[in-house]
């Protein structure tokens, strides 16, 4: 019996939630009772079959909330609780320490309980290392540390001084960092505090979720903490440029070819007045080639087909050059080694052809007969966006500015969702909005309590589908109207639900706006903080530290100089700006860009979690300036 129950640690609940989400394949927040062994797994965490199927039995007739047979993520946590508190958390530990390719750590952080048990895979190390090793081979500030060996530690000794994860962020989303801002000679305690300060508050930035990782922790390597943060940053920028706005064969193909099921992430094309989605794909794929100009990758659990290498071997016969085109010479692809009856064997020669397209990374020939999902992902959108092998449907009368590209704002506000953990995972800000669940959890983030039990969850019914998220939209926009006092005139669940542009973001703004508020507030022992109160703060802190700067409000003209920034950085942090690194007068455009760049990774590099960007600063747009001085205003309340 599963009587009493044990607290899981915040850190554990992550790593469930992460190996939940690799067996939830469709992401419809349950798992079936069947796949609880392979969750189990997942969360390294294996049981004897028949222990498995005991707490199916029980939770199927006692503890299935839903009385589906489905099971939840919570329900799953709440099995998790219980067999924490029996001898079954013996048998787990001993089943770590022997899994093969799994290295176990015992819990260090104060949140984490004598029994919590980190566990990194080293495939996953051996891939980033040598993924890391080729992004930075040529960088002259990384040579203290590049090449990394990576059958040792040496990742996570190197990331340590923060240099590596600044340079591989803006490898991953270029000008993210300013180079100005890294410190790279003569590193103290002091200025490898900053770099890591810097590449956390950046990676948060560009939407990655960085909740309980310190620089301390990096400082001290932990690895599942420095492969976690690895990981997101480099599947940040292995996406970056698969969506339709980037590639406008895509959008061709998707007005020619349904259902195109093509490319890794969601993809949305945003028409002026209609939203088409496109289905996602997933860590378990099957491969169908249809011909030269396009390759559908259709979502399946039949993570067999990539575990013989022979979908691999079709895919890069496919996709190798075949000389047609003027200047790119041909690159045969050898399919002599289809016939190897072995599958590691075979492996290996399919990743030998990966090599002649530049293209073997990620995976050993282990990898892909283990079936490991994460780096097969890796491999497969590395290998699209060297070798898409994509063509243009010939006569085709499309109007291309009729396909809009993410916008600044749009990117800001799906990056600060993202960073706060929010499940799933928001790809597109108004598709992946369109059943309110997302906002739910932002609710929950600035305090305004959510009744679940009026939250229609997935999955959805067949029939009725989008009345149950129009009912959830209908909720949200009334939680906001009368718990959180939004102004959401004219603005109703339809709207959400339809993800239109302007009523969406004005929703998305007043939450962003309300939790930094709210971060100030507790700074300042609940006082009520509003514009104005940012604004004289800001000016009364420029007075005492004897600044030239001031700023009326947040549409100051002054702001696009990025003068007031910089300054008030300064007197937070005295002596941190390099006033000979920037100009103050007679500014043109690109000297303009270039102090806001300087200005807002150095506010990330005092410990401000900036996710405005520097355009937003030349261009004085009032709700991200005003974002920016709000924390900058949270970093100087902290000083002591």
């Amino acid at each position: 019996e599963m009587a009493e129950t044990a607290k899981v640690s915040q850190d554990e609940l992550e790593e469930l939630r992460e190996a939940f989400s690799k067996i939830d394949v469709d992401s419809n927040g349950f798992i079936n009772s069947n796949e609880l062994n392979d969750l189990f797994k997942a969360a390294n965490l294996p049981l004897p079959g028949y222990r498995v199927r005991e707490i199916v039995q029980e939770l199927m007739t006692k503890g299935d909330q839903n009385e589906d047979g489905q099971i939840s993520f919570d329900e799953f946590i709440s099995i998790f609780e219980k067999l924490k508190s029996t001898e079954v958390a013996k048998t787990f530990r001993k089943a770590i320490n022997k899994k093969e390719g799994i290295c176990a750590i015992g819990g260090t952080s104060q949140q984490s309980s004598a029994w919590t048990l980190h566990s990194y895979s080293e495939e996953e190390k051996y891939a980033f290392v040598n993924w890391i090793n080729k992004a930075l081979e040529n960088d002259p500030d990384c040579k203290h540390v590049i090449p990394m060996d990576p059958n040792t530690d040496d990742l996570f000794k190197a990331v340590g001084d923060g240099i590596v994860l600044c340079k591989m962020i803006n490898f991953s989303v270029p000008d993210t960092i300013d180079e100005r801002t890294i410190n790279k000679k003569k590193l103290t305690p002091f200025t490898i505090q900053e770099n890591l300060n810097l590449a956390l508050n950046s990676a948060s930035a560009i939407g990655c979720h960085v909740v309980n990782i310190g620089a301390e922790d990096l400082k001290e390597g932990k690895p599942y903490l420095v492969l976690g943060l690895l990981w997101q940053v480099i599947k940040i920028g292995l996406f970056a440029d698969i969506e339709l706005s980037r590639n406008e064969v895509m959008f061709s193909l998707l007005l020619t070819v349904r259902p195109l099921q093509l490319i890794f992430n969601p993809l949305h094309l945003k028409l002026k007045s209609m939203s088409i989605q496109v289905s996602s794909f997933r860590q378990n794929f099957s491969i169908t080639l249809q011909n030269h100009s396009s390759i559908s990758l259709i979502l399946t659990k039949c993570s067999h087909i990539i575990e013989d290498s022979k979908a691999y071997y079709h895919l890069l016969n496919q996709v190798a050059p075949k000389g047609d085109e003027e200047g790119i010479p041909p690159i045969a692809i050898d399919m002599t080694g289809l016939r190897e009856k072995e599958d590691v064997k075979r492996a290996e020669s399919m990743l030998v052809q990966a090599d002649k397209l530049g293209c073997r990374q990620f995976v050993t020939a282990h990898d892909v007969v283990n079936g490991n999902s994460k780096l097969n992902l890796a491999f497969i959108a590395n290998l699209f966006n060297k070798y898409p092998a994509l063509q243009k449907p010939e006569n085709q009368d499309i109007d291309w500015s009729l396909l809009e590209g993410e916008t600044r704002e749009e990117r800001t506000f799906r990056n600060w969702m993202n960073s706060l953990g929010v499940n799933p995972r928001v790809n597109h800000l108004y598709g992946d909005l369109g059943d309110a669940l997302v906002i739910f959890q932002l609710y929950e983030k600035i305090k305004v309590p959510v009744d679940w039990n009026k939250v229609n969850k997935p999955p959805y019914p067949k029939l009725g589908e989008n009345m149950k998220k129009l009912e959830n939209c209908n909720y949200a926009i009334s939680l906001g109207k009368d718990k959180a006092k939004f102004s959401l005139v004219g603005i109703g669940g339809t709207d959400l639900h339809e993800g239109k542009r302007t009523l969406t973001l004005a929703l998305v703004w007043q939450l962003m706006r309300r939790y930094t508020l709210n971060i100030l507030e507790e700074l300042g022992d609940g006082q009520k903080v509003n514009d104005d109160t940012i604004v004289n703060w800001v000016n009364q802190t420029l007075k005492e530290a004897e600044k030239s700067s001031s700023i009326s409000s947040f549409k100051d003209s002054k702001i696009s100089t990025s003068m007031p920034v910089l300054d008030l950085i300064d007197a937070i942090q005295p002596g941190s700006i390099r006033y000979d690194l920037i100009k103050s007068e007679d500014l043109t455009d690109e000297e303009k860009l270039n102090n806001a760049k300087y200005a807002i990774s150095m506010a990330r590099k005092i410990g401000a979690r900036v996710y405005a960007l520097p355009e937003d600063l030349v261009e004085v747009k009032p709700k991200m300036v005003m974002t920016v001085f709000a924390c900058l205003m949270g970093r100087g309340m902290k000083r002591v």
